[in-house]
């Protein structure tokens, strides 16, 4: 049993869990609130950050980076050719590039402005934290994004996903960062054809069907988040 402690608005925390689903395992998910610095969570984590994964009894496994790997190392051999980091060196350097891409830049340009000042900051204020939201910052996460959408879709041009003719660990991260724009109503699909098929197409497996039941308190994701024909 796959044990992870999550946020769903958590870009890494969600590309676990699709990572997880992929892999067809079992998974308790237990939402953790890192801004509320948690004394048990810090002893598993001292960081403070997500996600953290634990198997049975096992030590836990800190960050995305860490989890993703041994899940390849673990179950990966077992996925053939469905698996999420390619057999080659030169493919798993790429896919490894853009994992760094989507969790290391999009998920701090964009989504972390957007979710911190439309969401987190007003639950933080409801624990007397000082949490004004900033609007500067929600004008740049608004602006970065586009700059991400035309990079998912130049990489789109000539390939059927983004790291090569098979879906992988990129596309994962870089969807797991969209669904949490996408769920916030953030993602200007009608600019983004091409990018709006390659992300139905990731939506609609049985590993993102969780990720469309998430709520949050106060958020009401647009219509079109939970439709697989949207």
């Amino acid at each position: 049993m796959i044990r992870l402690y999550h946020h769903p608005l958590s870009v890494p925390s969600r590309f676990i869990r699709l990572a997880v689903g992929e892999c067809d395992l079992n998974c308790e998910l237990i939402e953790e609130r890192p801004w509320e610095r948690r004394e048990d969570f810090l002893l598993m984590n001292p960081a403070g950050t997500l996600p953290v994964m634990q198997e049975d009894n096992g030590p836990p496994i800190v960050g995305a980076w860490p989890a993703s790997e041994y899940l390849d190392e673990t179950r990966g051999f077992a996925l053939d050719e469905h698996r999420l980091l390619p057999a080659s060196a030169d493919g798993r350097a790429e896919v490894r590039r853009l994992l760094d891409w989507f969790l290391g830049k999009f998920d701090p340009e964009v989504t972390v402005y957007l979710a911190e000042e439309r969401v987190i900051k007003r639950e933080m204020s409801r624990l007397g934290m000082d949490s004004s939201p900033d609007s500067s910052l929600l004008r740049a996460g608004r602006a970065n994004i586009r700059m991400h959408l035309r990079y998912i879709d130049h990489l789109i041009v000539e390939q059927s996903w983004l790291a090569g003719d098979r879906m992988s660990y990129a596309d994962l991260a870089a969807a797991a960062a969209l669904s949490v724009a996408d769920f916030l109503g953030e993602v200007p699909w009608q600019e983004y054809e091409e990018v709006k098929d390659w992300y139905a197409r990731i939506k609609s497996r049985p590993s993102f069907r969780p990720l469309l039941n998430d709520q949050m308190r106060g958020v009401t994701p647009p219509a079109h988040y939970a439709d697989l024909d949207f």
